[in-house]
C-alpha cells in the first residue's frame, strides 16, 4: 500500500519562525513535542484535577501525570503495532508525533475537571460554549504564547490528531437552551453538558488544518453519529488515525491506572470490584483473562508490588490487542487520505473488557457523592469568579488578557472568550486563592497571573 502523505501535513501555519537554532537535528514533531512539554498550559496540569483533587495527596495522579501515562501507552501501542501489522509502518506516528498528542491532549481542561467545565459552559452559553477539548485547539492554535499570533504553531498533522471532534459546536449542539437559573447554586450539572467540537470562533484554524483533504474527505469527516440519542448534542463520526491510537490510549489510563488511586485511597473494595468487574471478565470470551482474572483480583488488593503487576498486566492485554483497521461506512472503506481511511480499533472482546472498567470507575469513583461534593464547590467557584470578572473586565483582568479583552471589543464582539481563556488556564489552587483573595475579608495577598 501507497502510504505517501504530501509534505502539507508537516507544514506550520506560520511558516518562517526565524527560530536561532544551530545543527538542530530534530524532526518536527520532536519540536512539536518540546514546545508542548515546555508550555506553561502543559506545567499547570501538575495542579489540574484529574479524579481525585491534587489537594487531597501527593500520590493521587494530576492531569499532568495521567498525561505522562497516556503517552506512554500510546507510544506502546504504535509500537507494538508497527511490529504486528509491518504493512502500516509508513503510515504509523512517530514517536515524537504520539507523545505530542498525548501529552496535548488535556491541556484545555479548566480548573475542577468536568465541575469547572460545566461551570464555564453554563456561563458562555450565548458565547458559543465552552468545552475542553476545544479550549485544547485553541491553546496550541491561537493563546500559548510561543508565536505572537499561532499558539504554538505545531505542525498541521500534529493538529489534526489533536482534533477529536472537528465539527464546530454551532452545528454539534441540539439546539435546546434550558432557562438560566437565578442562583448558580440551583444549576443541575446535567442540563449543561457542553457540545464536543470546534469554537465557531476558531474556524479558520480549524479549516486550515482540513486544507490537505480532498473536498469529499472534507465533508465526510465533519459528519455527525447516526443514531443520537433524543435531548444529547451530535458527536462526530471519524478521526484521524493518530487521534484513534491517542484516544484509546486515554482510556486505557483512565479505565486501569485511575482505578489504581481508587484502591489505594479505599474508594472500591474487594467486593465491588468482585461484583462489578471480575466476573464480567471471567465470561469476557478472552481466554488469557479469563484463565488470571482470579490471580489479578488477589494482586489487585494485595501488596502495592503485586497491585502495580496487576495494573501493569491489565494495560498490557490491552495494549497489544489495538490493531489497525479500515475506517467504513456502509460495510466499505470510505475516505481517500490514509490519515483518515485507517483507524486503530480494540477488537469487540477487548472493547468491552475496557468499557468494563471505565464503567466501574465512573460508577464506583467519579459518581461518588463525596467527590462530586468538590466537583461542585469547583463548579460554583467558577461562575462566580466568571461573574465578577465579566462585571468589568478592563478593572480587573490581568495586563495581557485585558489588552486581549480591549482588542476583542474593538473587533465588536463581548470579549467574554477572553474570560473563559483566562479561567480556563487556572489551576484548582489558583482559582481557590484568587476567589478567596476577591471575597473574603481574610486574603493572603495579591495573585500573579502569568501566561
Amino acid at each position: 500500500m501507497d502510504f505517501n502523505l504530501p509534505d502539507a501535513w508537516q507544514a506550520r501555519r506560520m511558516r518562517n519562525e526565524n527560530k536561532k537554532r544551530r545543527n538542530d537535528k530534530r524532526s518536527v514533531y520532536q519540536r512539536d513535542r518540546a514546545r508542548i512539554l515546555h508550555s506553561a498550559a502543559f506545567r499547570r496540569l501538575q495542579a489540574k484535577t484529574q479524579v481525585l483533587g491534587a489537594e487531597h495527596s501527593d500520590f493521587y495522579r494530576t492531569r499532568l501525570t495521567h498525561s505522562l501515562e497516556v503517552s506512554q501507552i500510546g507510544t506502546g501501542i504504535v509500537a507494538q503495532l508497527k511490529e504486528k501489522q509491518p504493512t502500516f509502518r509508513a503510515l504509523l506516528p512517530s514517536t515524537g508525533l504520539m507523545e505530542s498528542l498525548c501529552l496535548a491532549h488535556d491541556i484545555g481542561h479548566p480548573p475542577y475537571g468536568h465541575g469547572g467545565e460545566i461551570a464555564l459552559n453554563y456561563m458562555m452559553r450565548e458565547e458559543g460554549g465552552f468545552e475542553g477539548n476545544a479550549q485544547t485547539f485553541r491553546i496550541v492554535t491561537l493563546l500559548e504564547p510561543y508565536t505572537q499570533h499561532h499558539g504554538m504553531n505545531l505542525a498541521r498533522r500534529t493538529l489534526l490528531g489533536v482534533m477529536k471532534y472537528p465539527a464546530l459546536i454551532s452545528a454539534a449542539h441540539n439546539g435546546q437552551s434550558p432557562t438560566p437559573v437565578t442562583d448558580f447554586r440551583h444549576l443541575k450539572a446535567r442540563d449543561w453538558q457542553p457540545a464536543k467540537g470546534i469554537y465557531d470562533h476558531d474556524s479558520a484554524r480549524r479549516d486550515w488544518v482540513l486544507e490537505p483533504l480532498c473536498d469529499a474527505d472534507k465533508a465526510l469527516f465533519l459528519t455527525f453519529r447516526d443514531n443520537q440519542p433524543d435531548g444529547e448534542h451530535r458527536k462526530t463520526r471519524f478521526k484521524s488515525l493518530d487521534c484513534s491510537i491517542m484516544e484509546l490510549a486515554d482510556d486505557i489510563a483512565y479505565g486501569v491506572h485511575d482505578l489504581e488511586d481508587a484502591i489505594v485511597m479505599g474508594l472500591v473494595n474487594r467486593e465491588q470490584w468482585q461484583e462489578a468487574v471480575a466476573s464480567v471478565l471471567a465470561e469476557c470470551g478472552d481466554p488469557w483473562l479469563e484463565s488470571h482474572i482470579g490471580e489479578l483480583s488477589e494482586q489487585m488488593f494485595g501488596p502495592p508490588y503485586e497491585r502495580k503487576d496487576a495494573i501493569g498486566a491489565l494495560v498490557n492485554t490491552l495494549l497489544t490487542s489495538v490493531e489497525i483497521a479500515p475506517t467504513v461506512q456502509d460495510g466499505a472503506q470510505c475516505f481517500q487520505s490514509p490519515l483518515l481511511a485507517w483507524n486503530a480499533f480494540l477488537p469487540d472482546v477487548m472493547a468491552g473488557v475496557l468499557e468494563t472498567l471505565k464503567r466501574f470507575v465512573s460508577e464506583f469513583v467519579v459518581k461518588q457523592p463525596e467527590l462530586q461534593v468538590v466537583e461542585y464547590k469547583g463548579q460554583q467557584l467558577v461562575m462566580e469568579l466568571f461573574d465578577a470578572f465579566a462585571s468589568d473586565p478592563e478593572r480587573l483582568l490581568p495586563k495581557d488578557y485585558r489588552q486581549d479583552w480591549l482588542i476583542a471589543q474593538q473587533a465588536g464582539e463581548s470579549g467574554m472568550r477572553v474570560i473563559a481563556d483566562y479561567l480556563s488556564s487556572m489551576t484548582d489552587s489558583f482559582a481557590q486563592k484568587l476567589h478567596s483573595t476577591m471575597f473574603t475579608a481574610a486574603s493572603n495577598g495579591p495573585l500573579y497571573a502569568i501566561r
